[in-house]
């Protein structure tokens, strides 16, 4: 006959028994996930205008010459890798913290006007400061800083609605679209083609010399960004439950919010708006994941994959190269869709 203490005994172990599989269960994930981008990360390397043998990349990466693959390895196809890999990984991240911390799917960079941010500030330094280089990406960083503080402000009333934030940021995306267009028709032919390549979204600026300043800054948003996500699950209780829990709710994500928007910011900064990477990761995510810890490094894996696989796709399957944001595009708009027309915005 069951007692009330054996009972209780049996719930107790049922739930520990949960937990051990959820976690055995993440872990199994996350290592497909690892696994899925060193792959891609092994393709972008190995395909390219010339197909190269694996042993001849591993030996270039090892540091040997060897001829007709060391130059293309190693000065042409790594760094656009490992441009594609931080991206992509900042992209997804960034974009979870926005729909975790707002509690709205569609509170993501590209939707509410932080990448658009970005992309109008380098626009504009492009066309009518003849900025390349640095210029560009400090450009694009201060846009994008400056935007989410524009949206905040607005969107601030005796605290912050996540509804209100992505109203107010799709407003002021699209006022942000129209100082774009501005720039691009009183730019000279010149600089607005290079302006308009920028906003494709593309890793062809992805070599070393872009990625020497942005690289060190991207890994330590990540590392930090990685970090402060462990504070999610806590927030997401509510503030007063946080704040019973030893948490200080609205420092957290205030903090969270300015490294998710320095993430998106820097990446931008390094590809242009990739759009829809920040949108789609963290949802995906959420459906493979069991436990809202492995919520983060999933969402920034599953960004990474994203563009990785979009730019072999873009380079590779089509008789012209497509950027990699076209691909990303093409994927993302029919998601945003199907999300509105289920009514599934909350995160």
């Amino acid at each position: 006959m069951s007692t009330p203490g054996t009972a209780h005994l049996r719930s107790a172990d049922a739930l520990r028994a949960a937990r051990r599989h959820g976690r055995r269960r993440d872990t199994a994930l996350m290592t497909v996930l690892i696994v899925a981008a060193v792959a891609l990360c092994a393709a972008g390397l190995v395909f390219g205008a010339k197909t190269l043998a694996l042993p001849d990349v591993l030996r270039a990466l090892a540091g040997e010459t060897v001829p007709g693959v060391s130059f293309a390895v190693v000065e042409l196809r790594l760094p656009r890798t490992v441009g594609a890999l931080l991206a992509g990984a900042a992209f997804g991240l960034g974009g979870m913290l926005f729909q975790t911390l707002l509690r709205n799917v569609l509170a993501s960079p590209d939707v509410i006007g932080i990448s658009t941010g970005s992309s109008a500030a380098a626009v504009t330094a492009i066309s009518f400061f003849g900025a390349s280089g640095l210029g560009v990406s400090s450009a694009a960083i201060a846009g994008g800083l400056l935007t989410a503080l524009l949206i905040w402000a607005l969107a601030y009333r005796r605290g912050l609605s996540g509804l209100r934030f992505v109203l107010v940021g799709i407003a002021v995306a699209a006022a942000l679209q129209a100082v774009i267009g501005y720039v691009l028709t009183r730019a000279d032919i010149k600089a607005a083609e290079q302006a308009t390549v920028w906003m494709a979204g593309s890793l062809s600026r992805s070599l070393w010399d872009q990625l020497g300043p942005t690289a060190p800054a991207l890994l330590a948003l990540l590392a930090i960004a990685l970090l402060g996500a462990r504070v999610l699950p806590v927030l997401r209780l509510g503030d007063d439950s946080a704040a019973a829990l030893g948490a200080r709710p609205q420092r957290s994500r205030i903090l969270l919010i300015l490294c998710a928007v320095l993430l998106v910011a820097v990446a931008t900064s390094l590809t242009g708006p990739i759009s829809f990477v920040a949108f789609l990761a963290g949802p995906i995510a959420l459906r493979l994941v069991r436990r809202d810890s492995a919520l983060a490094p999933a969402s920034a894996l599953i960004g990474a994959i994203i563009v990785l696989a979009a730019d072999l796709v873009g380079q590779h399957l089509f008789p012209i190269a497509l950027p990699v944001g076209v691909i990303t595009g093409a994927i993302g708009a029919p998601f945003l869709l199907w999300l509105l027309m289920r009514g599934r915005t909350r995160a």
